[in-house]
């Protein structure tokens, strides 16, 4: 897992084209502007779902895990709290769902990290995440969630 701004994009080109391409469209839209829902970047290998909504308490949430994708979380507006913990051993309390890509934990984060607008959060298939949380109270936030597909 990766946090940092997105005035740092940057650094990380080395991960790959498909990175580069996620931080450009980050960057060049006006994101502010854009509507909840889906938009492709590159297809089905590239895609940003937009959504805002009230953050919530973490007693009500799981961690989670994927697959088939590498997400980068963008705080557009709001902040939140995102728990995380390495996937290892962990039995899924949900079992995985091909056609979502994705995998739910009962167990609770290791840690939490705090995104506010301008920051973004990686995460790997290796990495346990738990998005959405209140800092506080529940507070509106937008997000931006790019999906890369992983590489076969």
């Amino acid at each position: 897992m990766i946090i940092d701004t997105l005035q740092q994009a940057h650094l990380y080109a080395g991960l790959g084209p498909q990175f580069v391409k996620a931080f450009e469209y980050l960057t060049t839209t006006d994101v502010a502007a854009l509507p909840k829902g889906k938009y492709e970047i590159d297809g089905q290998n590239i895609f940003a779902i937009v959504n805002e909504y009230d953050s919530v308490d973490a007693a009500t949430e799981q961690m989670e895990a994927h697959k088939k994708h590498i997400d980068v979380q963008y705080i557009v507006s709001g902040a939140e709290l995102i728990g995380h913990d390495f996937l290892v051993k962990q039995t899924p309390s949900k079992a995985y769902d091909e056609e979502a890509d994705y995998m739910l934990f009962a167990e609770k984060p290791a840690f939490f990290s705090q995104l506010s607008q301008g920051c973004f959060a990686i995460f790997f298939p290796t990495d346990l995440h738990m998005p959405n949380i209140k800092i506080d109270a529940p507070a509106p936030v937008k997000k931006i969630v790019i999906k890369i597909r992983v590489p076969e």
